[in-house]
């Protein structure tokens, strides 16, 4: 049975995190190709395998041709019973009034960027493509042109990869900076083929995006961790700013009520930039800030002694050293705690979140951050 405290914390933790999704926003790539050269594959590889349990997404077009898929900070725009190539028209067309009817929306619902995916193994690039690429960039969209399921051995692409890339490179396309892209998204431990290139494409694809999206990009990819903890960072700092400011509050009592929102929003901002769902993160920030009440009891001579989010009155001010220090090593140790859930190595027991292995995780960094900033204990 959840305690009272548990309850008001995951209420506020939930809004804080649907606050922090919305102010986000969604990144949205439109994806094109010819049947078969392993879109949804390239897709999954870098962004996870969400989009494809949403199924076939809604469409956005009255024709019916054009849908969108939306999980949290990604939304995927392909087509569905049209071929590029042999369709292009009603494709440009449809996508042109798509676009057009955009215009005058918010940024996140904007279409940003979009991939043009080639097979390796078709070893060839009709004329009727490069019309669509063309199109797509009169359209306003950068394009990022991707070689798919291409072999690579002893660090070189194969050379009919290389031969077309080249043939390719040869039509002088207007394609995001006026590269071609070498891509293996899975790995094959029978041919020894190991995935590469996915860093590559989501590098051009934040180049190609507006600054707008590159935090709803950031939290939607899963293959660039560096990434996710610069703006973990971020909201780490603001936090141990604010919590700096309030615990030098004179302010009789006034630093719990300061203190407990500025760390739970800086919760669920790394929890969304690290990609982490509303029930996942929920469950696994009460466990955290268990820990983290336990950790500051020990650590922390002069620490508040409340629960967070209990409103609790306190016995005495928090020093500004102390608030800052005990909401840097918090935030340190709840990315930690995030990045594992996001590599999958925090599995659930019987299909519920380890919550001691969180607390775990969070103890062990809160303690060597904690070290780090000279606490006393």
């Amino acid at each position: 049975m959840a305690k009272p405290t548990d309850e008001w914390f995951g209420q506020a933790f939930g809004k804080a995190w649907k606050d922090k999704a919305e102010e986000i926003g969604r990144f949205n790539l439109a994806i094109f190709g010819k049947t078969g050269v392993g879109k949804s594959t390239l897709v999954n590889a870098i962004f996870g395998s969400e989009i494809a349990k949403t199924g076939i997404g809604e469409p956005v077009t009255r024709a019916e041709h054009l849908y969108l898929h939306q999980s949290g900070t990604l939304g995927v725009l392909d087509t569905r019973g049209l071929e590029v190539g042999r369709d292009n028209a009603t494709l440009i067309a449809e996508l042109r009034d798509y676009l057009h009817g955009m215009r005058r929306k918010p940024l996140a619902d904007q279409l940003h960027v979009a991939w043009y995916c080639v097979r390796a193994g078709d070893r060839r690039f009709e004329a009727t493509e490069a019309d669509f690429v063309r199109a797509l960039h009169d359209l306003g969209l950068p394009v990022i042109l991707v070689l798919t399921q291409v072999p690579r051995a002893r660090g070189r692409v194969h050379p009919d990869a290389e031969a077309l890339a080249a043939s390719i490179a040869a039509l002088d396309l207007p394609i995001q900076d006026g590269l071609i892209h070498y891509t293996m998204a899975l790995a094959d431990d029978f041919t020894a083929q190991t995935a590469y290139g996915l860093q590559e494409v989501l590098d051009a694809t934040f180049r190609g995006a507006p600054d707008g999206v590159a935090h709803a990009i950031t939290a939607a990819q899963r293959i660039d961790f560096d990434r996710k903890r610069e703006r973990a960072e971020v909201a780490i700092k603001a936090a141990t700013g604010a919590a700096t400011t309030a615990g030098a509050s004179p302010i009789p009592f006034s630093d719990a009520a300061i203190l407990v929102p500025v760390q739970i929003g800086m919760m669920a901002s790394i929890a969304v930039t690290y990609g982490i769902s509303l029930e996942r993160s929920t469950a696994a920030s009460i466990a955290a800030t268990a820990a983290a009440t336990t950790a500051g009891r020990s650590l922390v001579t002069n620490l508040i002694k409340f629960v967070p989010g209990a409103g609790t009155a306190v016995a005495a001010p928090i020093s500004a050293t102390v608030a800052g220090t005990f909401t840097y090593a918090m935030g340190h140790a709840w990315m930690r705690v995030c990045e594992r859930l996001a590599r999958g190595e925090l599995g659930p027991v019987g299909g519920v979140l380890d919550s001691d292995a969180v607390k775990r995780v969070f103890l062990e960094e809160f303690k060597s951050q904690a070290g780090r900033r000279k606490l006393s204990s």
